[in-house]
């Protein structure tokens, strides 16, 4: 009889990855930063247990989208009350928050399990520029090619 093998908490390794966001288009960094965090690239995935990696991405405010997009694409939030809804375009969450761009869309592509999602999505870390604080853990870079969201390294 084949017996199942489930990742028990003991097994799990993580490492710190660094991913340099310059002229990637948003989207296919948001898929390849969401299969690290939840660990799809390592042959002991479970899909209960967070196993992934820690992501650190740099230079979020040079990331692209395609299209009409930075003028189309709207991103909505409620304050709760009445008529207390605000929207931005893509360009002024460009110039306020680059690295909200990021992260709101690689949390859309997280499990919808919120506990899980919350633990995975605290392990990314997003600067804009060059310089982040997490030189210390040693972070193996990663390139994702800017069109095809390939990824080396």
């Amino acid at each position: 009889m084949a017996t199942t093998y489930f990742t028990k908490q003991s097994d799990i390794s993580r490492s710190w990855l660094v991913v340099d966001a310059q002229d990637v288009v948003v989207g296919r960094l948001a898929t390849n930063l969401a299969m690290f965090l939840m660990g799809k690239h390592k042959p002991t995935y479970s899909p209960h247990i967070d196993n992934g990696d820690y992501v650190v991405v740099i230079n979020a405010e040079k990331v692209k989208l395609t299209g009409n997009k930075w003028d189309e694409k709207l991103y909505r939030k409620h304050t709760g009350y009445v008529k207390g809804v605000r929207t931005r375009t893509a360009k002024e969450m460009l110039e306020k928050k680059p690295s909200e761009i990021i992260r709101l869309a690689v949390r859309g592509m997280l499990p919808k399990n919120m506990h899980l999602a919350r633990r995975q999505l605290m392990k990314l870390k997003i600067y804009t520029g060059d310089k982040h604080p997490h030189a210390v853990q040693n972070p193996k870079a990663v390139k994702i090619e800017g069109r095809t969201g390939k990824v080396t390294g």
